[in-house]
C-alpha cells in the first residue's frame, strides 16, 4: 500500500548523522580550495595587468627611442650639408685674402 517501502530502497538518513558531518566537511575544503582558486586568479589577473602596463611602457620607450634616432639622422644630414657649403666659402675666403694681399702691393707700387 501507500507508504511502504520499496525493495532495494534505503531510508534517507535523518539529519545530523555522520554521513551529513562527512558532507559539511567535504564542503568547508571545497570552499576553502575555492578561495584559494580565486585568490591566485585574482594575483593572475594583476600580474597580467602589469605585465600589460609594462609591455606599454617599453613600447612607448622604443617609439622614443625611433624618433630620437630619425632626429638625430636628419640633423646629421644638415650639419653635412653645412659642411658641404662651409668648405667652399673657406676657399672663397683664402681667395680673397690673396687678392686682398695682391692688391695692397699694388697700392704699395702705385
Amino acid at each position: 500500500g501507500v507508504g511502504t517501502m520499496m525493495p532495494g530502497e534505503t531510508p534517507p538518513p535523518p539529519a545530523g548523522t555522520a554521513a551529513a558531518g562527512g558532507a559539511c566537511a567535504n564542503c568547508g575544503v571545497l570552499q576553502q580550495n575555492i578561495n584559494e582558486y580565486v585568490a591566485a586568479l585574482i594575483a593572475l589577473k594583476q600580474k597580467m595587468i602589469d605585465g600589460d602596463r609594462l609591455l606599454t611602457e617599453y613600447q612607448q620607450k622604443c617609439t622614443d627611442i625611433l624618433y630620437f634616432s630619425i632626429e638625430i639622422s636628419a640633423l646629421r644630414c644638415q650639419v653635412e650639408k653645412m659642411l658641404q657649403k662651409i668648405l667652399p666659402l673657406e676657399k672663397c675666403q683664402e681667395e680673397l685674402g690673396s687678392l686682398k694681399a695682391e692688391l695692397e702691393e699694388k697700392k704699395v707700387c702705385l
